[in-house]
Order: structure tokens, then sequence, then C-alpha cells
């Protein structure tokens, strides 16, 4: 058994929205020029763990105790420590939490791994009241390591020095950067978040105008000296044993990556490679016909902003419903549910999806449904074995609408909204489709479902 450092912060905020994404884009790519980061994100989030794992030149992955247990948290940030300096983006409000205790919150997370928070400030229309702000967060659990604060969306040096001041004075805690606002042009959003990277046309440019702010206006050798002097240090097995089963002839599990769909954590991946499989990456909006695979993954993503060609693409999409017709074992989750519908609606002009299920999906502009999930696996289906309990989170702006009675569904929600009447999992043969997003790591039961069915089902021409 052995000891080792993690240097590490977590870049915290006071509300959703207080810019602490573009903070933590900043600093770690201006770190990034002298160190090696690995990014984690804290939270359900695909879009802003594209643009830190962008930022970093490293996979994002994801921490949050909802989701995935306490010890497999833990281990995960070990397992994927491999550099000099860990940077967290925490969500939403630093205590924001599920109850009156603050569970699964940013705060209990920096106390799970003992690691040190720098605070973000939305400064817009406040003065002195920041410092009130800072204290409520010291106050509130001692135990949080709030060792610094950066100020954002500042007006001028002097609405900077009011705050500065005061932070500094009464909270008695530096300030280490203040960032003047940004043209909402540089960071374009949709859906309560940032534009996913596959759809930015300048990503590096993004990237290093962040970097530049960073390095100018915020103390970025500070932020390592904190990381640094509060690293947590576990006792453990610095080498980890390999969870990767060896296979002669693995099977070959497709994977959609593509614009429409994006949304995976790298730890899923992880865990069907894990299970012995081989990965084959596919594009629904170009690619013609399906590869040879023995079983399909189709993540989230925006199949509404690119419905017009995935529309178009009509020989992948009836490669893909002969081989669903067929026996092919596919996973789908939110948009790649969508995907397997018969039509998504935008502004009342509809576009012809794959037609597995006889769902018409109808886009709003406002959420349908968003937050964690939890739901019982309570009828057969192919990857899941019966009274399986499945936490996740679900993030979508359509409504269903179709023969919604006819369908068989295989999990009964008891927390989140599902397709139906709190029902979710929509099973036709070997295929699953769901609103629920999952966790490899918090949900052990789908990797290796997915690849026993692939086994099971083996391609052949």
């Amino acid at each position: 058994m052995d000891i080792k450092i993690f240097p590490t912060l977590i870049i915290a905020g006071i509300k959703g929205g207080s810019g602490k994404t573009t903070i933590t884009l900043g600093i770690i790519g201006a770190l990034s020029k002298n160190y090696k980061v690995i990014p984690f994100k804290k939270g359900p989030d695909y879009i802003d763990s594209g643009w830190m794992s962008l930022s970093a030149k490293s996979p994002c992955y994801n921490l949050d105790p909802y989701l995935v247990s306490k010890s497999k948290v833990l281990e995960s940030f070990i397992r994927h420590f491999d550099g000099d300096i860990a940077v967290i983006e925490g969500n939403r409000g630093l205590y924001d939490g599920l109850d009156l205790q603050g569970s699964y919150s940013t705060a209990e997370l920096s106390k799970m791994l003992k690691v040190p928070v720098i605070l973000v400030i939305d400064c817009t229309k406040i003065t002195r009241t920041a410092s009130a702000l800072v204290l409520g967060c010291q106050k509130m659990d001692e135990d949080v390591m709030i060792k610094g604060v950066i100020l954002n969306q500042l007006s001028s040096s002097r609405h900077e020095k009011i705050i500065r001041s005061s932070i500094e004075h009464y909270c008695k805690i530096p300030v280490l950067g203040a960032m003047p606002r940004l043209d909402d042009k540089e960071m374009p959003e949709r859906h309560m978040g940032l534009l996913p990277i596959h759809e930015h046309n300048n990503t590096e440019i993004v990237i290093n105008r962040l970097s530049e702010k960073a390095i100018k206006h915020i103390n970025i050798s500070a932020l390592k000296e904190i990381a640094t002097k509060n690293a947590p240090s576990y006792m453990h097995e610095i080498e980890f044993s390999s969870k990767k089963t060896q296979s002669y002839n693995p099977v070959r599990i497709g994977v959609i990556i593509d614009k429409a769909f994006q949304f995976y954590y790298p730890e899923n991946i992880d865990a069907l490679k894990d299970e012995g499989a081989e990965i084959v990456m596919i594009n629904s909006m170009y690619d013609n016909e399906l590869p040879k695979i023995d079983g399909l993954y189709i993540g989230g993503g925006f199949p509404e902003t690119n419905a017009i060609r995935l529309a178009k693409n009509k020989t992948f999409k009836e490669s893909l419903k002969r081989s669903i017709i067929r026996g092919l074992p596919v996973y789908a989750e939110c948009g790649g549910l969508m995907y397997l519908g018969d039509k998504i609606v935008i502004n009342n002009q509809g576009y012809n999806m794959t037609g597995i299920y006889d769902i018409i999906f109808e886009m709003h502009t406002k959420p349908v449904a968003h937050g964690y999930t939890e739901a019982i696996v309570d009828s057969d289906n192919p990857f899941y074995p019966v009274e399986t309990v499945i936490r996740g989170h679900e993030f979508h702006y359509s409504s269903v609408s179709g023969n919604l009675e006819r369908c068989k569904y295989s999990f009964t929600m008891k927390r989140g909204k599902g397709i139906f009447e709190k029902k979710d999992g929509i099973v036709y043969k070997n295929c699953l489709a769901t609103y629920t997003h999952i966790h490899a790591l918090g949900t052990n039961e789908w990797a290796k479902g997915m690849i026993r069915k692939a086994k099971e089902y083996k391609y052949e021409p």
C-alpha cells in the first residue's frame, strides 16, 4: 500500500448560470500550458464535459454521488487521476442538493474527496452583497474548504475594487481572479447550457481565448499552489488491476457518434471495452448502412436540430430497422429513443425517423422533463434483470403521442417522468429505448447485459 497526493480544485458557483463553466475552461486551458490537467464534472452533464475535455486534451470523467456510489466515485477519481492536477467543475450552487441536508451537492463531493473549493461569484448588479454571499457559504458548513474566490461578470475596475476589498475584509479569503463580462457570442448557448462542441465551428479559438483571459485575469499560480497545499492523500493500491476482459473473438458494439448523437459518458464506453467489446464508431447522418456489429448503443443528443439530415438518410434508417427486426441488440437513450420513433415534429413540420416505435415526438420551447431519475425494472427486457434499480437523469424538450398504451414498457419510474404514465424503457425484440440516461459505474448491469445479448446475437451475414 502506497500513499499518493492528488492536487485538485473544485470550481463551484453560488447558483447555476454563474459562469463557472467558462471560468473552469479558462483555468484548465491556462494550467494545461504547463501541466497535465485531468478534468472531471460533477452532476449529470455531457456538453460542459465535452468542452472541458477539449480544453484539457484529456477525457472528462463524471463524479456524481447520486448516479454512482461514493466508493465508486472515489475509485473513479483515483483511477483516472494520471496527471499533475485535477480540476472538477461543480453543478448548480455549491450547496444545492436533493434535500434539506444537501445530499449529492458539490459541497458534499468536496468533503468526500477532501479537496478545496474555489467559489465563482456572478457580480452582476451587486457590490458588498457579494461578501455576504461568500460569508454565508463559509458559515454554512465549515468542513467545506473554500480557499478562494473568483469574481465574474465585472463591469469596471471600480466595480472590482469594491467587491474585492469587501470580500477580503469581511471573509478573510483571497480574491484570486476578476473576470470582465464576456461577449455572449463567444460562448453560444442552447437549452440552459453551452452549444455542444460538435456543433461549434471555432472550438479551438474559443478555448484559446478563454485561456488567455484566465491568464490575464486570474492568478493561475496561486490556484496551483492551493491545489498542491491542500491536496488529499489516499491509502490505496496505486496500480489498479485491469478490468478489461481478454477475448480472442470480441463482440463488436456500434456507437453512433455524430452531430445528432453525442451524449456519452466515457465511463460507459470504457465499461463496454472492459467487458470485452470492440467499439465501432458510426455516423447516422452520412453512413449508408450499419456495419457488421453485434450490438448498438445510441446515446442522447440533438436529433431535432439535425432532423432534416437524419430524415434524408433513408438507406441508413432502413438498414437499422432491418437489423432491429432481425434481433440486433440496441440500447437507446433520449435522443436515441426519438430516432427510433415514427417522426419528430418541429414547428408543425414532421421529419420521418426509423419507425421502430409507433411514437411521435413533438418539440417544445421549454423542458418537458429535467432532473434525476430512479426506475425499477419490473418486466422482462433484453438487458436488465427484473428488480434492478436504475438511477439516472432525464432532460428533454419533447412530448410523446401515438399508440403509447400498446407499447411494452420495462421500467416504472419512482422519480422522474419517463415516456408514458410513469413508464419508461420501451421494448421491441432486443431493442430497449428510454428517456433515462444511465452511468455505467452506477448501473453495473448495463454493460454486462449489452455484452451478454451481443454474444447471443453475434452477427451473421
